[in-house]
């Protein structure tokens, strides 16, 4: 019998599996939807949607470069359980789609997703919905982020549970661009300096400050003030460049860059950590 597509999109809503999916196991039960729904959870597809609601913190945070080491990625391939984040093949997988994201670019999780996993036409997005399935986990890709530079360093923390990307303006310092890197995974600077730092953040920040003067019984014009030094503060310890430098709190990393290279510069960066 015809399939509609009214029908397999039904099957999909019903189930989250994905479109040939169910358009197959449509035709395999003749049309018959508690007959697919059985044919699709023996695949583990049912699974994914049970699981649709559930947490994926856990996982792992992998960062990669370009050979020319003009380009980087980051990816986050969540599950549920660290146990799961640990097995051998979730980490070949979690290293397959970073390997995809490097190689192909695409400009979010979307169309990550929508790339092929493997010679045989499976999406990304259809093999997580496979390995839902057969791990009996929530499995999904939470995080896609890249940045390109004359030189860009990824650093992957041990236990990948966290990862950054730094961007230079010049290629040739490695160490410093490790560092700054590290500085970023630990420290997670909110924008690379105050004149990066969004407008939201920034007003919110003011209304934060001249609030809590206000409580503490400073004037209105006084709280303005002092709601200004406390925005201060906070690109000083929030933002990047401002940042004392972990190895040396004596200079901020600013300062620490321009001691290795005067002309050296830190024109972008990316981080993510697991449950962020």
């Amino acid at each position: 019998m015809a399939i509609t597509a009214a029908e397999v999109n039904k099957l999909r809503q019903m189930t989250g599996a994905g479109m040939m999916d169910c358009k197959k196991a449509l035709t395999e039960s003749n049309g018959d939807f508690d007959a697919a729904i059985d044919i699709l959870r023996k695949k583990g597809q049912k699974v994914a949607a049970n699981r649709a609601d559930r947490d994926a913190a856990e996982g792992l945070v992998l960062a990669k470069t370009s050979a020319d080491a003009k380009r980087g990625i980051l990816v986050s391939v969540n599950c549920e359980t660290d146990f799961v984040a640990k097995n051998a093949d979730f980490g070949i997988m979690a290293e397959t789609i970073a390997g995809i994201a490097l190689e192909q670019k695409p400009a979010d999780v979307d169309a990550l997703k929508a790339l092929a996993y493997n010679s045989n036409g499976l999406s990304i997005a259809e093999k997580l919905i496979e390995q839902t399935g057969v791990i009996g986990e929530k499995i999904d890709v939470n995080s896609y982020q890249h940045i390109e530079a004359d030189y860009v360093y990824a650093y992957n923390h041990p236990g990948n549970r966290v990862a950054s990307l730094v961007g230079l303006n010049k290629p040739g310092h490695e160490g410093v661009a490790k560092d700054v890197a590290m500085q970023v995974a630990a420290m997670a600077p909110i924008a690379l300096d105050k004149s990066s730092t969004p407008q939201s953040v920034v007003e919110k920040e003011l209304e934060i400050g001249k609030d809590l003067a206000i409580q503490e019984g400073k004037a209105p014009e006084m709280a303005e003030k002092i709601a200004q030094g406390r925005l201060n503060k906070f690109f000083k310890e929030s933002t990047l460049l401002a940042q004392e430098f972990i190895k040396d709190n004596k200079m901020n990393v600013e300062q620490y860059v321009q001691k290795a290279d005067k002309d050296l510069k830190v024109v972008g960066f990316k981080r993510h950590a697991l449950g962020a």
